[in-house]
């Protein structure tokens, strides 16, 4: 028999588990730590409602809720926050290419570029999260396929790859020119080639992690 919850105290519970997270959560997060009957839509819906003009705000990113810093603040952060790591053209160009084309191998990125790709280009959007090794395209030597990041999405605000600006967009910030050759498009990243690769080992059964002291007391550490 399913109990009824009142809607202020599943609000509650995910309000605590957010706060309580080191990283966003899922719907299917919460839902493994709430109880059995919760109403998790009518609850987000809730927190998102009652933090609306507040100084933090319940945003959705890549699928997953968080609290943030209010926009219209972030002012207030900015002696505090580190200088980012500014990516060469050939970091953006290559990223960009990632985005759009994904999943793309390198000799892929190569020929969409025009030039060889620097394999510290590579490593360096690796190492900054941007992007990610997914799979293994099925062709000869099986090349390694990568694929954009949920840090990818938070860093450029994205709340999906179908946020990505197509060519109107591009045209209204002049990333474009007017005057496009015919038949000229945007690739679409959402059209995704799943079927002509193998995806690498994932770790599903990661749980997510959460604040100690929310928790209760650690274990004490063997002797």
């Amino acid at each position: 028999m399913t109990v009824e919850l009142e809607p202020l105290f599943v609000e509650r519970c995910i309000e605590a588990l957010l706060f309580a997270a080191a990283e966003p959560l899922s719907d299917v997060d919460l839902a493994k730590r709430l109880p059995e009957g919760a109403d998790i839509a009518a609850g987000l819906a809730g927190l998102r409602t009652r933090y609306e003009g507040r100084g933090i705000e319940l945003v959705c990113v890549a699928d997953r809720w968080r609290f943030q810093t209010a926009t219209d603040l972030s002012f207030l952060m900015t002696e505090e926050r580190e200088e980012p790591r500014r990516l060469s053209k050939a970091a953006q160009e290559t990223l960009a290419i990632v985005a759009y084309h994904q999943p793309v191998t390198r000799a892929e990125i190569e020929a969409v570029r025009g030039v060889q790709a620097s394999r510290g280009t590579l490593d360096v959007l690796l190492e900054l999260g941007l992007i990610r090794m997914r799979g293994r395209r099925r062709t000869p030597g099986r090349p390694v396929t990568f694929g954009t990041t949920d840090a990818f999405l938070e860093h450029y605000g994205l709340a999906a790859l179908s946020d990505l600006p197509g060519i109107a967009e591009m045209k209204a910030a002049g990333l474009l020119e007017m005057n496009l050759p015919p038949g000229f498009t945007v690739p679409d990243p959402l059209g995704l080639r799943v079927d002509d690769e193998d995806p690498l080992d994932l770790d599903d059964g990661e749980q997510p992690e959460f604040a100690q002291d929310f928790l209760g007391e650690p274990e004490k550490a063997d002797r």
